[in-house]
Order: C-alpha cells, then sequence, then structure tokens
C-alpha cells in the first residue's frame, strides 16, 4: 500500500509519498526518531534508547507494519502498527508517529495516522488504541481526536516530563 500526498491551500504544496518502510530507510528513520527519543516529551521510551534497540522496537514484521513519509528520497515522519494485545486482544491495533522536527506543521502526522487507520482496517483490526499520549502534547491529542479518537481515561502523573514534571497519560481509542 502506498499513498501519495499533496496539501493543498498552502504557497507551495507540499507533496510527499507514505509507503511501507525498507531496511534501506533506517537511518532516515533514524534520523527521525532519535531527536523525539532524546528529547523525552512526547514517548514513554527511556532517553537513552540505543539506535539498535529502536530499531528493534520500531521496524516491525508482518502482522505489524513499519510505514515512512519520503519526499525526494528523504524520511519526513515516520510510523509503526501492530496489535496492541496478543490472543484475545489481538484485534485491536496500536500505532505509533514520529515526524521530523523540520518538517511539523505539514500535516505529515495526521497523513501516517490516516494512513495506519486503513492499514489497520484492512488487516483486520477491528479497533485501534493508543496507550500512552502524554496530555502536555496538546498538538497530538488534538489531532487524534480531530481524526475520531476519544480519550477514554487519563492516568494522573504517569509520565515523567523532563522540564514540566509528571503529567497524565492519556488512552485514546477509536473504533474501526
Amino acid at each position: 500500500m502506498s499513498h501519495s500526498n499533496s496539501e493543498a491551500g498552502t504557497p507551495t504544496a507540499v507533496k510527499y509519498e507514505i509507503r511501507p518502510a525498507e531496511e534501506s530507510d533506517w537511518p532516515g528513520i533514524w534520523a527521525v526518531l532519535e531527536p523525539v527519543i532524546r528529547a523525552g516529551e512526547t514517548f514513554t521510551w527511556d532517553r537513552d534508547t540505543t539506535e539498535e534497540t529502536a530499531r528493534g522496537k520500531w521496524f516491525k514484521e508482518a502482522p505489524g507494519l513499519t510505514f515512512v513519509a519520503v519526499r525526494d528520497g528523504e524520511v519526513l515522519g515516520t510510523g509503526e502498527l501492530h496489535a496492541n494485545q496478543g490472543g484475545g486482544g489481538s484485534h485491536v491495533a496500536n500505532a505509533g508517529y514520529m515526524v521530523h522536527a523540520d518538517h511539523g506543521g505539514q500535516g505529515i502526522a495526521r497523513a501516517l495516522c490516516a494512513y495506519s487507520l486503513v492499514a489497520a482496517r484492512d488487516s483486520g483490526f477491528k479497533a485501534m488504541q493508543f496507550n500512552a499520549v502524554v496530555e502536555s502534547n496538546v498538538r497530538a491529542v488534538g489531532l487524534w481526536q480531530s481524526m475520531g479518537f476519544r480519550i477514554m481515561a487519563t492516568i494522573p502523573e504517569a509520565f515523567q516530563h523532563p522540564t514540566l514534571g509528571y503529567v497524565g497519560l492519556h488512552v485514546m481509542y477509536q473504533e474501526l
């Protein structure tokens, strides 16, 4: 599955393709992941996660999926999709997305999420759940809500933000 996107309504349309990731995309994916991980503001990963560990966590094998938003060979953002749980919970998908700081505000996160929702439906998932959306990440919370996700619960002080201290984590959910 591949998806081309052109954000209309901007002086210069931003065009990129979203497609399954290839092994050769890893350096570009790592260039997106590493600053987000090191900042420690939006993902629950250890800030000192190594490249090898990140690759093992991010690159999903079937039935999971890792995908990228690319333009002219440059990885602008990336996402991953997998079953949220095993066994009796395997019909609910989970996904994560990261966009390179230089390309924020261009609709890439929205497009990555939309891509994953289609992929999840096509894979037979019945719903998608985000387990840990940092409540202080208001842009992401608002974006996911605009795409049909609901906040099902907020776990108070479940995330230690590097500058804000303890903040809540939202569990967000959408039926497919």
